[in-house]
């Protein structure tokens, strides 16, 4: 029974970096790619990984090795044609539409932070990683954790609040 909630809390744990790298907007495909090798590392090194660093170690190991993908895509210039991914547009029920419309809204205010604000709102809020956490991933001071957090979050209210007035 012990081996089936440590599978299932793993499982929760990939699922919450797999959100994390589709918030940072790599695909489908590739964050798949990168949560099934970041799940064979944790495989191997599970036993050095302390219990209550295990979220902040996937989501360094995942990004890393994203990083590294990217680098090695950069190298031999291997590029996809992006028209051959997209798909359709399918009508959706009324609530669906106006959910992804809020969503849009949202994620096009977010984009417009500076990109060190994108990371630490999708670690604090999408990846729900505690300030400890956010500052030893980052290796940076909690209080300069809190203060941006909280400087991220207020520039994202302001941009969210003219976009909507702009309407």
């Amino acid at each position: 029974m012990d081996d089936i909630n440590k599978n299932n809390e793993l499982n929760s744990e990939l699922n919450i970096v797999y959100r994390y790298l589709r918030k940072l907007g790599i695909s489908q495909a590739d964050a798949e790619d990168v949560v099934q090798e970041t799940a064979y590392k944790y495989l191997l090194y599970y036993d050095t990984i302390q219990t209550s660093k295990i979220r902040s170690w996937l989501i360094r190991v995942s990004l890393n090795f994203h990083y590294d993908q990217c680098r090695k895509q950069r190298r031999y210039d291997l590029y996809l044609n992006e028209g051959l991914l997209e798909t359709g547009i399918k009508e959706l029920p009324e609530m669906i539409f106006l959910e992804k419309e809020r969503n849009r809204e949202v994620g096009y205010a977010l984009s417009k932070l500076k990109p060190h604000f994108q990371e630490l709102l999708l670690l604090k809020y999408q990846s729900g990683l505690s300030y400890e956490e956010i500052s030893k991933l980052l290796e940076k001071p909690i209080s300069s954790i809190k203060t941006n957090l909280f400087r991220a979050r207020k520039q994202l209210a302001k941009i969210y609040k003219e976009a909507n007035h702009e309407r």
